[in-house]
């Protein structure tokens, strides 16, 4: 920017110019306002009220005539309240409605200025119609000569109509109007004492907010950036910052960027290089036992250590066992694995889950036979949900096999399914000891085993409840155990309401 623009825009020079003009302004309305305004102003309102009056009267004459008492009094009220003097004369030159006695020497004057009505210099008239002429004229009072505002005219009856107003009360009103510009001043000097004060403040507050930005800049936050705009010495200032700031910005950027790529790739790798140790460790821990099993068995077949048929049988149960084992191991690493990794997709869908529980618990009979366990099935007759089937499915059963396998003491199953509003929990309790509270935060992860002689009896690999986690967590849904004295419940939520997404 130049230096003729920048001079243009001085800060001197605007709140020079804001003085000048704010006190001119003020000092050119207190003059207006002081010289016609109020003149002008009470003339006009006098000359409405009696529009106003000479209306409500030709309504009245226009509904019957003036003996209605209702309407005469409203009329007398008003010409009351704004002193206004009234004489209606009808056709014959009688008076039928007057505010004045007859007695009183004004009643006298109006009375003949009816005579003069249709003479009025045109100098005095203020208004002029077909049906009334407003205008000023002075009269002799008891003080000598008094100005009346005037109003005389012909009803829609054909009588004829004078009301005057006295206007005595601006001339005797000086010390009024005096007061009034010492309202109007201190009003004046009130508002221009604001307004100063919002200029001033408009100028220093852009000062202020660079000495924050440089202040900030200071601190190495180059993020601040000058936001007032103008066309003058700071806003050049401001704009320079910005751009200073704006640069300084996009290097810190690319730095923090890069440098938050490289930390991520590191983190990423030691997490890869983390699980895949564990990986590979839990893999090989629970693939150790079966395999060294196997071996030994089928090198005791190979060698004949015993070659009667029962025993034979026995070493290939064990092996063929074994191996079913290590079969469902794999398979649950591969389910939790495209689970943890987001290459499952879930299906939403709306399905009876008391249908698929009595399912699931129908297939497990004969494991439920087996462990001598009675189940308890506690449910309406239908709850629809929104929710994966397959997968549902997959985690009742889980649930279900494991209840079954730690299943203890009075051998009883629970299985509840309870609408709670728009959730439906579904829970399986098995009587038994309850799971050590330091074990708790633990059995979801991976191939962990409160009971690793029990868990290896019956054959499992501690993926379960991993599964469980990752169906649970895809599902965006709740998931848990609670201990209870005489056994264990683990329950999940799923979301029962009429539409997904209300």
């Amino acid at each position: 920017m130049t230096g003729v623009n920048v001079m243009k825009y001085s800060i001197r020079r605007q709140i020079t110019a804001i003085f000048i003009g704010l006190f001119a302004f003020i000092l050119g309305i207190v003059v207006i306002i002081n010289t016609g305004f109020l003149g002008t102003y009470y003339l006009s309102h006098k000359s409405e009220e009696l529009i106003r009056t000479y209306k409500q009267i030709d309504e009245a004459l226009q509904k019957g005539s003036l003996t209605d008492v209702v309407a005469v009094n409203n009329i007398l009220i008003r010409t009351e309240r704004a002193n206004v003097d009234l004489i209606v004369v009808d056709q014959d030159g009688d008076a039928v409605l007057h505010t004045l006695s007859v007695e009183d020497p004004r009643f006298k004057e109006m009375f003949s200025g009816f005579l003069n009505l249709m003479a009025v210099d045109d100098a005095k008239v203020i208004r002029r119609t077909n049906a009334y002429t407003i205008y000023r004229d002075g009269a002799e009072g008891v003080s000598g000569e008094v100005e009346y505002l005037k109003m005389g005219g012909k009803l829609t009856d054909g009588s004829w109509f004078l009301m005057q107003s006295p206007l005595a009360s601006i001339k005797e009103s000086a010390s009024l109007a005096n007061r009034f510009l010492i309202y109007l001043g201190v009003v004046g000097i009130l508002a221009g004492g604001v307004l100063i004060w919002l200029f001033s403040r408009r100028i220093t507050k852009p000062v202020m907010e660079l000495a924050r930005i440089s202040q900030d800049m200071a601190n190495l936050n180059f993020d601040a950036r000058y936001t007032l705009g103008g066309e003058d010495e700071i806003g050049v200032l401001g704009r320079n910052f910005n751009r200073m700031s704006a640069q300084l910005e996009k290097t810190i950027s690319e730095l923090k960027s890069a440098n938050n790529r490289l930390q991520k790739d590191i983190e990423q790798k030691e997490k890869m290089e983390d699980m895949r140790n564990e990986f590979l460790g839990n893999v090989s821990h629970e693939l150790k036992t079966p395999i060294a099993l196997i071996q030994g068995y089928a090198e005791g077949l190979k060698e004949g250590v015993n070659d009667d048929p029962e025993s034979r049988e026995f070493y290939c149960d064990v092996i063929m066992d074994e191996a079913a084992k290590m079969n469902s191991m794999v398979k649950n690493l591969l389910t939790l694995n495209q689970l943890e990794f987001g290459d499952s997709d879930v299906q939403f869908e709306r399905f009876d889950v008391v249908r698929l529980v009595r399912g699931v618990i129908a297939s497990c009979e004969i494991l439920i036979q087996q462990a001598g366990a009675a189940v308890d099935f506690i449910a309406d007759e239908s709850v629809c949900v929104w929710a994966d089937e397959f997968k549902t499915e997959q985690v009742v059963r889980n649930y279900l096999t494991n209840a079954i396998h730690h299943v203890e003491k009075e051998k009883r199953i629970e299985v509840r399914i309870v609408l709670d509003g728009d959730i439906a929990r579904i829970s399986v309790f098995n009587s038994g000891r309850p799971i050590p509270a330091e074990d708790i935060p633990k059995l979801w992860d991976k191939f962990y085993k409160v009971d690793k002689a029990h868990t290896r009896e019956y054959g499992g690999n501690g993926i379960g409840l991993s599964i469980v986690k990752a169906i649970m967590e895809s599902f965006h849904q709740r998931y848990g155990v609670n201990n209870f004295e005489n056994g264990v419940e683990f329950w999940f939520e799923l979301d029962a309401k009429a539409e997904p997404g209300r």
